[in-house]
């Protein structure tokens, strides 16, 4: 899937702080809730589809996996104490989409849904561009927090981090009503081998308090591509019939990237 990604949104600053958030604009209840039935009813074909290669069969089982965690964080906690650690990436875009996937049978839905973006201390412009414009085309409510970290992948487990500690502390401030955050943490990644394998843990070490979800934990890189074209766009949301390999995939299974 190789659609043109919408122009991403003008960013109001909150100038008291390294801040910002995507302002709502010509979005509604209504138009969430229509993205969400579309992605239901597409991954619900997908999961019942007889897919012919054993790396689809797998990522039919790890999809499943990971919206049995989904739906535990759902009933846990009210959708409104719910948010997504959310960069743009092929990890959080395929979670991302998993979680839209549950959302039409929530009561009530908002407008747009709560996430937070830290960016590098130097990210390249075409990413920034991607990560905005496909959080404004899923309905993501981003607040915008600058981490003065050249580490974007100290968010998870583990001793340092600083500067993503404080942002997540400043997000949490602003944003009391948050409990737990959807992150698209994988088994290999650093500090991955240190997450619980039912999707949940509790942060620690001196990090702010919230539950962090991550439903894609056990995902290998080669299930990961086999759903996402270039520019990270996932074809999970294709529907039936619409999942292809990675023209890339055959290179990572030869080498065994995982």
């Amino acid at each position: 899937m190789n659609e043109t990604a919408p122009d991403p949104p003008s960013v109001a600053v909150n100038q008291d702080s390294s801040s910002a958030k995507t302002p709502l604009q010509n979005r509604s209840s209504d138009s969430l809730l229509s993205l969400c039935t579309s992605l239901h009813s597409q991954i619900t074909a997908f999961l019942q589809e007889d897919v012919q290669t054993g790396t689809l069969r797998a990522v039919q089982a790890q999809a499943k996996k990971s919206l049995t965690i989904i739906r535990e964080a759902l009933h846990r906690y009210p959708l409104p104490s719910l948010s997504l650690s959310y960069n743009g990436g092929k990890d959080c875009l395929v979670l991302l989409i998993l979680y839209l996937s549950l959302l039409p049978n929530c009561s009530s839905l908002p407008s747009a849904l709560p996430a937070i973006y830290i960016p590098p201390s130097h990210p390249f412009d075409s990413v920034t561009a991607f990560t905005l414009s496909s959080a404004h085309k899923y309905h993501l409510q981003l607040d915008i927090h600058s981490a003065n970290n050249d580490d974007p992948t100290s968010a998870t487990k583990g001793k340092g981090g600083g500067g993503m500690k404080e942002a997540f502390s400043q997000y949490l401030k602003r944003n009391p009503e948050v409990k737990a955050i959807f992150v698209g943490t994988r088994r290999t990644d650093p500090h991955g081998g240190l997450l619980s394998a039912d999707g949940f843990d509790v942060t620690d070490g001196g990090w702010p308090r919230f539950m962090r979800v991550h439903p894609v934990i056990e995902w290998h890189y080669v299930e990961v591509w086999a759903v996402s074209p270039p520019k990270s766009e996932t074809s999970l949301e294709r529907g039936r019939g619409g999942l292809t390999a990675h023209p890339y995939l055959s290179y990572a299974e030869g080498v065994g990237l995982k």
